[in-house]
């Protein structure tokens, strides 16, 4: 490979919801973790004190890895100040960058911390993204609705590096154009509060109220999985890939880091000329990573493959939004509390089964005993021949998952020398720190009668509960040097090794904003999320010129305004698209309806996109 040739960096992103999960995030081999601060973070219920943000950071950077805190909420004018004063304590403890949506930030007195451009920001075009650019951002998270196309003119037109979601959660909604949670619960979903109203039942009704479909989850999309499409995320411009899951628990980020891990790994190993990790240390495994034994409501590429939209692929999970683990089989027979199956899957003791009754509920049940497949239960179950189960507990794995002691390690090449009454050892980890440690003795080294090499081999690469491993050792095995002068040697090259890996940590720092270019429209909507006086500076320095305040903060009639802008259609999802099945038919007018709560749903077939909107009173007493 030419010389001139750099290698791009890889960076897999893992969510943590506290200090004991970014930490194990990295055990189990993340290049990056992003977490939430005490505020400010766009999921409320996941925040965490600096203290515990500096214990992350500081275990972090010993590996490369980097921290990254999410402050993707919106700011209002009363709480400019607050998120001031944390940004400044999170750069104090060194974290490495803040996901942000709030423009408002950029005119704050903050240090040069970098910068990275929430998913929040709602990030689909190559116009959107060559701005967030030139106004200081290094990171860009984008749209999870992009196709492998979209992606690659986005990079085509920027340099920075770009952020994909490869797996979990979707939101129905393009993030960041998402109010109805605000809208109807007073729960804002740019505040971190979001209602998921999205994953309710609903009614699909006409615009006289006659009932189409009912009670299904019509807005409740299936998980993200691009486990299989990573080669092509690389080659469209992708440099990190995002892992949801912020409010998942340890072995849920556990066993889904694990499997992309080794994803990534195998595309390095093949391709070692152009790709390489972006942090460092050796990872061990002691389970198989499976992502279908973790929580998913189903799995799909979602928009990236452009022809799902004309296969007519489902991509909403609309029976139930609770988890489908993975298909095990179908039922032979059932009676009184004992189950025989049909299934290719070992079943064991404790694991927890679902299926969808009769009557369309999903419901479960746990395994009492398992004798083959025959399957002895604890209570009984309305459950019929041929009916599809899942296991969405599977009791060996989550042992294993338990039980698993993932450590990370650092590699150290050991070279031992001796002159005269000098004994050093010489020590360069794989992050390129180099020390050396030198011993004198009163009395010049004599050479051995006997072979040294076993032994100073195994002193030296005893380096206990430390995060080195000796990979490389070259003994001086002619001379005879007391154990105890090896083992101070290597204890204090260990150290050192801390010592320089502490003062050569490299930070990026925020751009230089280009204060010139003009925003990519000269008029903001609520949807833009404009909520405080700074943001409202920044858009007109920009040259916008008419900005209407974010809803959060609005006092006027919220109804019909649009609360959701999707790239997500029920009519496609129904088969019913006037573009690629226009010989289906739905009516024209459409409504979501539950309880009390009514929602309009207006097709643009142009921009191949669904609004929701929030009904008014009159029309909403006609159909309630």
């Amino acid at each position: 490979m030419p010389s001139n040739v750099e290698l791009r960096e890889i960076e897999l992103l893992a969510p943590a919801k506290d200090s004991l999960t970014a930490i194990e995030a990295i055990n189990y081999g993340a290049d990056a973790v992003y977490i939430g601060a005490e505020n400010f973070g766009a999921r409320s219920a996941a925040g965490n004190s600096l203290e515990d943000i500096a214990k992350v950071v500081n275990y972090a950077h010993k590996f490369n890895v980097k921290v990254y805190v999410t402050v993707n909420t919106l700011i209002y004018d009363n709480e400019l100040s607050k998120a001031e004063k944390l940004i400044k304590n999170l750069y104090k403890i060194g974290v490495d960058a803040l996901i942000i949506q709030d423009m408002g930030i950029l005119r704050m007195d903050i240090p040069p911390i970098e910068l990275h451009a929430s998913t929040q920001c709602d990030i689909r075009t190559p116009e959107k993204a060559a701005f967030l650019e030139s106004v200081g951002f290094s990171q860009l998270v984008l749209a999870r609705e992009l196709s492998y196309d979209e992606i690659s003119a986005i990079r085509q037109a920027t340099k920075v590096k770009l952020e994909s979601f490869i797996h979990g959660a979707l939101c129905v909604s393009y993030s960041g154009r998402c109010q109805v949670s605000e809208v109807l619960k007073k729960r804002s979903a740019n505040r971190g509060e979001c209602a998921q109203i999205c994953r309710l039942p609903f009614d699909l009704i006409d615009s006289k109220g006659n009932v189409l479909m009912k009670n299904k989850h019509l807005l409740s999309l299936k998980d993200f999985n691009q486990s299989d499409n990573l080669l092509q995320l690389l080659n469209a411009g992708i440099d990190s890939f995002k892992i949801e899951g912020r409010l998942k628990d340890i072995n849920y980020v556990r066993n889904v880091v694990s499997y992309y891990r080794e994803k990534l790994d195998k595309i390095i190993l093949q391709q070692p000329d152009n790709f390489k990790s972006s942090s460092r240390g050796v990872i061990d495994i002691n389970f198989t990573p499976d992502i279908h034994k973790s929580f998913n409501r189903g799995f799909t590429h979602y928009f990236f493959d452009e022809r799902n939209l004309k296969n007519g692929e489902s991509i909403a999970s609309i029976n139930t939004p609770k988890s489908l683990g993975e298909e095990i089989g179908r039922v032979d027979n059932y009676r009184h509390k004992i189950l025989r199956i049909s299934s290719n899957h070992a079943i064991c003791n404790g694991d927890g089964l679902s299926f969808f009754d009769k009557d369309g509920n999903y419901t479960g049940f746990r395994v009492n005993r398992a004798d083959g497949e025959i399957l002895s239960l604890s209570n009984d179950v309305n459950i019929t021949r041929n009916t599809i189960l899942y296991r969405t507990f599977d009791k060996q794995f989550e042992d294993a998952l338990n039980k698993s002691n993932s450590k990370r390690k650092i590699k150290v090449k050991f070279t031992l020398s001796v002159n005269k009454n000098i004994v050093a050892l010489e020590a360069i980890d794989e992050r390129q720190n180099n020390v050396v440690c030198h011993i004198a003795v009163d009395h010049p080294i004599d050479k051995a009668k006997i072979p040294q090499e076993e032994k100073q081999r195994e002193t030296l690469s005893k380096t206990g509960n430390t995060i080195y491993i000796a990979d490389d050792i070259s003994t001086a095995g002619e001379f005879f040097i007391p154990q105890s002068i090896l083992a101070d040697l290597r204890r204090k090259v260990v150290e050192m090794l801390d010592v320089s890996q502490n003062i050569t940590y490299r930070f990026k720092y925020r751009k230089t904003e280009n204060r010139n270019i003009s925003y990519i429209s000269n008029s903001l909507t609520y949807a833009d999320n404009v909520s405080n006086h700074l943001a409202e500076q920044f858009y007109k320095e920009h040259h916008v010129t008419r900005i209407e305040p974010a809803l959060e903060v609005q006092k006027d009639d919220i109804n019909d305004k649009t609360v959701m802008h999707t790239r997500y259609c029920l009519r496609r999802e129904l088969g019913a698209c006037k573009k690629y099945s226009p010989k289906k038919h739905l009516p024209n007018e459409l409504f979501l309806r539950n309880g009390n709560m009514l929602l309009s749903l207006t097709f643009d077939c142009t921009a191949c996109e669904m609004h929701v909107k929030v009904v008014r009173d009159e029309i909403k007493n006609k159909l309630l």
